[in-house]
């Protein structure tokens, strides 16, 4: 599995799936939706994991089977030494108190009946944490921490902008007081101005809380900005994991290599290499029992062996893994 050794992880997944069953073809047997495929990695205390990949490749399904949000079909999740799939009901609300989630939508996240007060205490009388007067001033104590002010505990969601409403997202994730967040494209519904605003509450939050993040993203810049390494997700599996300055300046997947060349670049006049990826990306009810990407690839090879055989995660410089055969091994 990618590691990083000599660190203590705090999360740990192994061989997770997700199948969903779909509805069957002419013979009337369902078919199954590989969402998830075999992900395997880590994340250690501090650092923020970045996945990133196409719509559909399996990035939200990860981070939601990781809080069992979702529930997997197999394989393994330990969260600082716990397993998180085979908790009961009692285990798995302690551990949800540790592992929050900030969700991608701020409009849709947050229920409109309730006052931003109610919405940030919820979490507090779920976990016994605090109430009556103790639980207003850490009500407010967390909404001005992200930014907003006390008073703002008496309004509602719709009184708020998209970028007000993601702090107080954020806010009911630490109300709690967690120690890992899963952040889904937290800032992919707001605007330009608004997101690295955002970025920047997250990165403050985590050196003054010790925050872990999982962060799901689809922008390479933001990615470029928050990330301490990058996992690459291609059709639910994981392609390419590494640095995240490794992963930028030298990419080892073809796959991960055409999408740094589409993220535009903020330099008028300045040219860059494009790759054109023919194709469609592989059904996920009948994935290639090949290399997913051979199809797609820009250089492919007749007498590579990924025609015939999945390429497993090889290391390929320090700390840095790919699921390329054509790729050399380690420097």
């Amino acid at each position: 599995m990618p590691d990083t050794p000599g660190r203590s992880s705090l999360v740990a997944v192994e061989n997770l799936r997700k199948h969903y069953a779909a509805p069957g073809h002419f013979s009337g047997r369902p078919a199954l939706i590989r969402a998830i495929d075999g992900v395997s990695f880590s994340i250690e205390r501090g650092e923020t994991l970045a996945i990133v990949g196409e719509s559909g490749c399996g990035k939200t399904t990860t981070g939601r089977a990781i809080l069992r949000l979702i529930e997997p079909t197999s394989g393994m999740v330990r969260f600082d030494g716990t397993d998180v799939l085979g908790a009961g009901r009692a285990s798995l609300r302690h551990l949800r108190r540790r592992m929050q989630l900030v969700f991608q939508d701020p409009y849709a996240s947050l229920n409109p009946r309730l006052s931003v007060g109610a919405i940030v205490r919820e979490g507090l009388t779920i976990h016994r944490l605090a109430e009556g007067a103790a639980a207003d001033a850490r009500v407010h104590r967390v909404l001005e921490e992200v930014g907003l002010r006390p008073e703002h505990a008496h309004r509602f969601p719709h009184e708020f902008s998209g970028g007000q409403r993601q702090r107080i997202g954020i806010a009911r994730a630490l109300a709690v007081e967690p120690e890992f967040i899963v952040c889904d494209e937290p800032v992919s519904a707001l605007d330009v101005s608004v997101q690295a605003q955002v970025l920047n509450l997250l990165q403050t939050l985590q050196r003054e809380r010790h925050l872990t993040y999982l962060l799901i993203a689809h922008d390479l810049a933001v990615v470029a900005h928050m990330a301490t390494r990058v996992a690459v997700m291609y059709l639910g599996r994981l392609v390419e994991i590494g640095p995240a300055a490794a992963v930028y300046e030298r990419p080892r997947m073809p796959y991960t290599q055409a999408l740094l060349a589409a993220a535009p670049v903020p330099r008028p006049g300045a040219r860059q290499h494009r790759v054109v990826l023919g194709g469609e990306v592989p059904s996920p009810i009948h994935p290639p029992t090949r290399c997913a990407f051979h199809a797609r690839c820009p250089h492919p090879r007749k007498d590579a062996a990924c025609t015939e055989v999945v390429p497993p995660l090889e290391l390929k410089g320090p700390g840095h893994w790919a699921a390329c055969i054509k790729e050399p091994a380690r420097d």
